[in-house]
């Protein structure tokens, strides 16, 4: 819903729109829970559940929502292909909220926009009844709301969305629905060249915030990094050692050195495997360039432990040939090594796509 926000802040200004939530699912589904759809009174459909499976059905309670003001949840479990049953055919189930959303909900949602524009995280909690109360919160908040403060804060801490609370209302612990929006895990791509700028267009995409950093002040230039979300000039190893000290690297920063420059590669790896939270350090290069970083780094005094977290040569073997392909083999590869994926073929493999 991270896009949606900015949509509905523009579409409520015109009058009431229904918004739908996945909020749980269980076994296989198409989307994430969060993912969101916007029906308007004219009939417009922004966005998508299911990929096609319910979304006539929920647009059929969208205008009913947008008509009735109460807030709806309703679940859809699996239907066979050629079955006439609105349902999933890919076997799971998902649980959806429809609700009203006009402009007295433009605080809370100028409230989020906020966050996610200053990178910090942030929680969208939705009451899952007839009214659909909202509540913003943000890290560090105190006070009491609805019986469920604390595990709100858990999720939102724990970057995960998901319901909390209970059915048990009369307790003061209603089914709330957290929505989070977790700060944007970074990407630092060390060098400033055709492969970074095509890495870096990718890993935006992906939802990362983009660094692209290197000392050459005249090749290091926003112009040629329109993608990045911020271009520094800086030797990279010593760029990398200030921000975390700064506290702005964590366990899900990735590191990428596509240099091929041996006085900018070899310290900046030897730096980045020096944190052992990271969660990716990989270098472009052929294999013979490898094994001459190899040596050097060990010259520096890198320990076999940390070598053996090297992705080098970085990528998925695609016989990737330009700047573009690279990138792809690249964020492949980083996204199988986040998600502790085989990046095989699913063709040779059984079981769950969605693990």
């Amino acid at each position: 819903m991270r896009e949606m926000v900015e949509r509905l802040i523009g579409l409520v200004a015109a009058g009431p729109v229904a918004v739908a939530r996945v909020v749980d699912t269980t076994g296989a589904g198409p989307r994430e829970i969060g993912a969101a759809m916007i029906v308007t009174a004219s009939g417009e459909v922004f966005g998508s559940l299911s990929g096609g499976c319910v979304e006539g059905a929920v647009v059929e309670t969208a205008r009913a929502v947008l008509r009735d003001g109460a807030a709806v949840t309703e679940r859809f479990g699996y239907a066979a292909a050629d079955a006439m049953a609105v349902g999933l055919t890919c076997g799971g189930e998902i649980e959806v909220f429809v609700e009203r959303v006009d402009a007295a909900r433009l605080p809370e949602l100028s409230a989020v926009r906020a966050e996610l524009a200053a990178g910090r995280p942030v929680a969208l909690a939705t009451v899952l009844d007839s009214a659909g109360e909202w509540k913003v919160l943000r890290p560090g908040d105190s006070g009491a709301w609805r019986g469920v403060e604390r595990d709100a804060a858990a999720s939102l801490a724990a970057g995960r969305s998901g319901i909390v609370g209970t059915e048990e209302c009369a307790a003061g612990r209603p089914r709330v629905f957290v929505q989070v929006w977790a700060a944007p895990a970074r990407m630092i791509l060390a060098g400033a060249n055709e492969f970074v700028r095509a890495l870096s267009r990718t890993g935006r995409q992906l939802g990362y915030r983009v660094t692209v950093v290197d000392a050459r002040e005249t090749f290091a230039t926003p112009a040629r990094f329109p993608a990045a979300h911020d271009v520094v000039v800086d030797w990279p190893h010593r760029y990398l050692a200030a921000e975390h000290a700064a506290g702005r690297v964590d366990a899900g920063t990735v590191v990428c050195v596509l240099a091929h420059d041996q006085k900018f590669d070899v310290p900046m790896l030897a730096a980045a495997l020096a944190l052992p939270d990271l969660a990716f350090v990989g270098a472009l290069g052929s294999r013979r360039t490898h094994a001459e970083r190899l040596a050097r780094l060990r010259e520096e005094g890198v320990p076999e432990a940390a070598l053996r977290r090297l992705r080098s040569p970085l990528g998925l073997d695609l016989d990737a040939r330009t700047p573009e392909e690279t990138a792809i083999s690249i964020a492949a590869q980083i996204l199988a090594d986040r998600n502790n994926a085989t990046a095989r073929p699913l063709i040779h493999l059984d079981g769950p796509i969605h693990r």
